[in-house]
């Protein structure tokens, strides 16, 4: 059989095996000849339809030969016993056999047009309220406008998921929506591009020099650096971008712009003799986080008495002795509402933070720890002997109605505390900061951790570095090196690299080691032998566990893509005991070790202990335990938890045997091994370098090329992020 022959396939549903209805992804058992299993995106298709599904056959490794179908049509029965037999199948929520008995006796064959176009004569009949016969009008009305909008978009290449999701937020007007601005599509978690709005516009008939295409340029311009980490844009390099994106004169960016401005699609905002454009989300974002900044300056958490008596019980208690800086800081946390303390590796923050924790717990006051990653709550736990959270499960993350995600903490339910600790703030992008302050109560006192000198997060803004360079709020930063902590080669590289020196290469008896090679494949096979096999012999590390490959991009030479398919093949080869899932590229197979890449909020959770929950974010590490091909469904241990994957989520796992330096941020591992090869010249710089070796809690070991940790540590240039929050914070407060 020619798997790539287009087929048709005709019968009547008889099951529905599986739905997904956030995507529309369908399994069906069809009453024909063979009683034939189809697949795809099929949201409308209930048990009792006749359908007509064109497609073709695939064999599945369980399964066995199954049609995966491209498109379909739907024939509803028109005959009294035809519709009787559909309508108590339950196809229809709300409808059982007796309402369906009811409801085909009162219209017989007029029955499924009525219950969509005439709810009022509906809920006429016994048992059935007018609001259940309009939401069975709306069931059915949108299961036709599904249908029509998924032909409807078959033209122009877009898969029926997104139908589905087009459908959902356009609802019964998608088709006049997209026919009046074709590049409404490519807003939104459509999962089109604009290349693929702006193509379908051009065959709808709209100019280069349209309106509506300038205004969407603009806004996708403005869109897509948010994944570059700005929340704005200056206007100059707005109008000039989009201009040349769009091939269009930059005065026609210009005058699309000055409307948009005007009719407030977009925020003008000027600093610095420099005009920003914002788009709403983002200024008011970081708009609150200023507004909510000042109001704690202006009316601090109250001062905890005898902090010198307090600070000197513990130093007694302990043994210690705290260095200056560290009791400025304990001193300024306890005595202002607001404090950021920042510094590096082995300069007491711990040490210093404990010290706040205990004297505010002996005081009577409630403190909740948190932090941006899982792994970066659980060192907090462990560091502090208190329970730290997620910033995500602080707030109590859920879904709103359009499947938004959403925070049970807010304004109108904030946290239950006295004090709240952030650690590892350089991850925390603006619009998650701005959750936390909308959860947090008046009076709180608000510790603020990280290291300045660290990547800034994966997400739109620069927090810590507003907060610091706007010169508002306290700023306690440690920079002494304590005597234990300087008999770490990986601590003093680190503040080495920070200080623009080169680290120490040549030492070859401590806990950092440099291996120097020129060639691509020595480098390679060093890497490989070291994560394989030689850690584990030399130092007793778990392979999976406690060794991570650390690279500065994902792809070329010795990117994390390339990287992850050789280490895969060399830690967890193919083995006939191993369930394995082919999903776009890549394998995934049992004992992978594996990154979730996109935060998933509903992704159900039991820990060892029992306790269950729900929600896996991007970035966290974990292993495939199994993964089950007739139950669909992937199982993931993420330390202490173990997570199960619908197989629809499965593009959201990437190997992580080796991954990129910035997503590992708020992970620590025992070991890690970073090759260093030519790559692209953006990501040779101090701060990435200086961020892959903190990573690092008892191995770090580099191998390739000293002359590039040379141009790593030479290169200052840290990434601009354009934001508007440092702006916010410096002016002046409306009289």
């Amino acid at each position: 059989m020619d798997n790539n022959e287009l087929l048709e396939l005709e019968g009547t549903v008889e099951t529905i095996i599986y739905r997904n209805d956030s995507n529309g992804y369908t399994v069906i058992e069809l009453s024909d000849e063979d009683n034939s299993t189809a697949v795809g995106i099929m949201p409308d298709v209930c048990a009792g339809e006749s359908v007509r599904l064109i497609g073709n056959y695939k064999p599945h490794s369980t399964y066995g030969m199954q049609f995966f179908v491209t498109t379909y049509e739907k024939s509803m029965p028109d005959d009294i016993a035809g519709i009787l037999n559909y309508l108590s199948s339950g196809s229809v929520k709300g409808i059982g056999p007796s309402t369906a008995a009811r409801l085909v006796e009162n219209f017989g064959s007029k029955t499924l047009e009525v219950l969509e176009s005439e709810p009022q004569r509906v809920a006429k009949i016994r048992g059935i309220s007018l609001k259940k016969a309009t939401d069975i009008s709306k069931q059915l009305r949108e299961n036709t406008g599904i249908r029509e909008l998924m032909l409807y978009l078959q033209e122009y290449d877009i898969s029926p998921s997104s139908a589905v999701r087009i459908y959902k937020s356009f609802g019964s007007h998608s088709i006049e929506e997209i026919k009046n601005n074709p590049y409404s599509l490519s807003r939104g978690d459509f999962g089109i591009s604009f290349e693929k709005a702006d193509k379908i516009a051009m065959k709808l008939g709209c100019e280069y020099d349209d309106r509506l295409r300038i205004r969407a340029g603009l806004a996708y311009v403005l869109n897509h650096n948010k994944g570059n980490g700005h929340t704005c844009l200056p206007e100059d390099r707005l109008t000039e971008t989009t201009a040349a994106f769009l091939k269009v004169a930059p005065e026609q960016t210009q005058y699309a712009l000055d409307e948009m401005c005007d009719d407030k699609s977009l925020i003008r905002y000027t600093a610095d003799n420099r005009d920003y454009i914002f788009d709403s989300v983002m200024f008011k974002s970081e708009g609150y986080i200023a507004a909510r900044i000042k109001m704690m300056l202006r009316f601090p958490a109250v001062q905890i008495e005898d902090i010198d008596k307090n600070i000197e019980a513990i130093e007694q208690y302990n043994n210690i002795k705290y260095a200056s800086m560290q009791r400025e800081a304990i001193t300024q946390a306890l005595s202002k509402g607001l404090l950021i303390l920042t510094g590096g590796p082995g300069t007491g923050k711990t040490t210093t933070l404990n010290a706040i924790i205990k004297i505010l717990k002996n005081k009577g006051q409630k403190v909740l720890l948190c932090a941006p990653t899982g792994r970066a709550a659980q060192r907090m736990s462990e560091v502090t002997g208190d329970e730290a959270k997620t910033i995500h499960r602080l707030l109590e993350v859920a879904w709103s109605k359009d499947d938004i995600p959403e925070f049970k903490r807010n304004e109108r339910n904030t946290l239950k505390c006295d004090a709240l600790i952030i650690d590892e703030v350089s991850m925390v992008d603006a619009q998650l900061f701005e959750s936390v302050m909308k959860a947090l109560p008046l009076g709180c006192r608000l510790i603020l951790v990280g290291d300045s000198h660290q990547l800034p997060s994966v997400g739109a803004g620069n927090v810590l570095d507003d907060l610091i360079t706007s010169e508002v709020a306290p700023v306690v930063q440690l920079n002494e090196i304590f005597r234990q902590s300087m008999e770490s080669l990986i601590v003093t590289n680190a503040h080495r690299i920070v200080n623009g020196e080169m680290p120490e290469l040549t030492v070859r008896d401590k806990d950092f080691f440099f291996l120097r090679s020129e060639d691509k494949s020595a480098i390679e096979k060093t890497v490989l032998g070291l994560a394989s096999s030689r850690l584990k012999n030399a130092y007793g590390f778990d392979v999976i566990r406690d060794i991570q490959v650390l690279s500065p991009g994902r792809k070329g030479d010795l990117g994390v893509t390339e990287l992850n398919a050789m280490l895969q093949e060399a830690i967890n080869p193919p083995d006939p005991e191993k369930n394995e899932l082919t999903v776009g590229k890549r394998i995934l197979r049992e004992d992978d070790k594996v990154m979730q890449v996109r935060n998933n909020y509903d992704l159900l959770w039991t820990k060892d202990n029992g306790e269950t929950g729900d929600g896996v974010f991007n970035g966290e590490i974990g292993v495939i335990e199994s993964i089950n091909k007739r139950a669909r469904i992937i199982k993931i241990r993420f330390d202490d938890r173990v997570a199960s994957y619908d197989f629809d989520f499965a593009n959201d796992l990437d190997h992580a045997y080796a991954t990129t330096v910035h997503k590992s941020q708020g992970n620590e591992f025992e070991a890690v091994v970073m090759p260093l090869y030519r790559g692209a010249p953006m990501l040779m710089y101090r701060n990435l370098l200086y961020t892959a070796v903190t990573r690092a809690k008892k191995l770090m070991i580099i191998v390739g090329s000293d002359e590039i940790v040379r141009k790593m540590v030479n290169n200052d240039r840290k990434n601009k992020r354009y934001s508007g929050l440092k702006y916010f914070l410096t002016e002046p407060d409306d009289e």
